[in-house]
């Protein structure tokens, strides 16, 4: 095998598969980059068992072959090199790199014992917005349950839903303490028909990389709007530009998380998400250590108060504008779950629907009069 690139295209490529690699004492193979140059194509593979990495990287070949290199180590390599051509040729059981006057000599691991990296065969494609759906995952995977000992809460939930017309995906995440939901819209003409919903649960880590691989191509400026996103039964494959992830999915039924939503409120209270924002932050340095906990307090026609308690430093409490509807109230509510849901709102104000300090806070951004439908988030209250 003998292959040359620029530095910029061997970086970009080694940067967006050896994320995925990882030392694996049982399979020390796992921790290297499979390399292949064939067919007038440069590819780079890295796969942990449960997600694997493929990309293709452009270049002169001038042999065809396959090798396998600890990928932290090229990766890191790599990126300090000058900007130049760098020349890369495979001798025994050990890659030569050339760059300007900088050679080095990488041992590796020859590529028969690099894993199989499966092939989906696709029975759903559906196309969406990078844009969209970079944002959505910001505004959900926060809420992911941070460990597995419910496997089905520990990805984000990618249900997708057909209307009239259109075909709209619904991301959502919970760790049973606050929920996340984000609506973005699939292009339709670009994504298969489906007659009803159907949804699949992808690991937290899968969505992690999705994202961090779209943000290796952020300042190009040649770049697709759209990602390819196929469903199996079991596995689910992104597809951009020249980069394919494919994933196992988990297995499972998500919550019917839509029975926790009320269909009726006691109260309602809109105010600016500024400064609630604010409020929030300036009450959590008085909140009780460990819990986390704030009170909030609504009055018609009034004020929603903010405040906190701490034995040990003190106590705070500041009151709000904002227009409120219906019954007087309070919740009692964990202020980092409260901020996560208030920092994530599109709107310049934010609607709090509740029915009492037992039932969870339904959080919306209000626009034009109205409650925005795209972004939901939901806190459950702290009993006391």
């Amino acid at each position: 095998m003998k292959f040359s690139c620029t530095q910029e295209n061997l970086n970009q490529g080694l940067s967006i598969v050896s994320h995925i690699a990882g030392k694996n004492v049982n399979l020390p193979i796992l921790g290297n980059v499979l390399i292949k140059a064939d067919d007038k194509m440069l590819r780079f593979m890295a796969t942990n068992l449960e997600i694997a990495v493929k990309c293709v990287v452009r270049g002169k070949i001038e042999a065809s072959g396959e090798f396998t290199v600890p990928s932290k180590l090229f990766s890191d390599y790599v990126s300090l090199l000058p900007k130049e051509r760098v020349d890369v040729e495979m001798s025994g059981n050990a890659l030569t790199v050339a760059c300007g006057t900088y050679q080095t000599k990488l041992n590796g691991i020859p590529a028969s014992e690099f894993p199989l990296i499966p092939t989906i065969e696709s029975q759903r494609k559906f196309t969406v917005k990078v844009s969209d759906l970079r944002k959505a995952v910001n505004q959900v995977l926060f809420a992911v349950a941070p460990n597995e000992s419910r496997p089905e809460i520990s990805g984000v939930l990618f249900k997708f839903v057909p209307g009239e017309g259109l075909l709209d995906l619904v991301l959502a995440a919970t760790d049973s303490y606050r929920l996340a939901e984000k609506i973005v819209p699939v292009d339709v003409k670009a994504s298969a028909s489906i007659s009803e919903a159907f949804s699949i649960i992808v690991p937290s880590r899968t969505v992690s990389e999705v994202i961090r691989i779209l943000g290796v191509f952020r300042d190009s400026l040649d770049n697709p709007a759209n990602i390819e996103i196929h469903v199996s039964d079991n596995q689910v494959q992104f597809v951009y530009d020249t980069v394919e992830l494919i994933s196992r999915t988990i297995e499972g039924k998500y919550p019917d998380y839509r029975q926790l939503i009320p269909d009726r409120f006691e109260t309602e209270v809109v105010v600016s998400k500024e400064e609630l924002s604010r409020a929030v932050k300036t009450a959590s340095l008085f909140s009780r250590t460990g819990l986390n906990d704030i009170l909030i307090t609504f009055t018609p026609d009034s004020s929603i108060k903010l405040s906190s308690t701490n034995n040990q430093t003190g106590e705070h409490a500041v009151e709000l504008g904002g227009a409120i509807k219906g019954k007087q109230g309070s919740i009692t509510v964990n202020f980092k779950y409260f901020l996560d849901g208030v920092n994530n709102m599109d709107a310049e104000n934010v609607i709090l629907q509740l029915i009492d300090g037992m039932s969870p806070c339904v959080m919306r951004g209000y626009m034009d009069g109205h409650a925005t439908q795209e972004y939901l988030y939901i806190v459950m209250p702290i009993r006391q």
